[in-house]
């Protein structure tokens, strides 16, 4: 670049820088803006998922393993459950559909589905082991 302005009279390459430094200010006034924008709409595209686990005898249990799948990407994601049986999983796309289940000691849960079309922004969903 400095190439080309060097080879042009000095009135053009004062036009040229100009124009550039004109252009950067535009964009650089532009950016915040659309940083904002893009931090609202990561927002708005997440949704979290909870729930409790509980056993046959609806008490809670604590440290099961509870399993997240994403039937798109196929990716797994477990969390132990606390000592009230709950269980949280943060940041979820809005627009895929998830499969929940809990194990402990043996026992499982049936597979829950999470749907791209509920809208909620916080789902909670019960797992009862059987």
């Amino acid at each position: 670049m400095l190439a080309f302005i060097c080879n042009r009279p000095v009135r053009q390459t004062r036009r040229l820088l100009a124009v550039a430094a004109l252009a950067l200010t535009c964009l650089s006034g532009l950016a915040p803006a659309g940083f904002a924008e893009t931090m609202q709409r990561g927002q708005a595209d997440s949704r979290t998922l909870v729930g409790h686990v509980y056993n046959r005898q609806e008490a809670p249990v604590a440290k099961a393993i509870v399993y997240l799948k994403n039937t798109k990407t196929l990716a797994i994601k477990t969390y132990i459950t606390d000592t009230d049986g709950s269980y949280r999983f943060p940041a979820l796309s809005t627009n895929v559909d998830y499969e929940v289940y809990a194990e402990s000691q043996g026992a499982r849960s049936d597979t829950k589905t999470l749907s791209g079309f509920d809208s909620r922004r916080q789902a909670n969903i019960t797992l009862k082991l059987k």
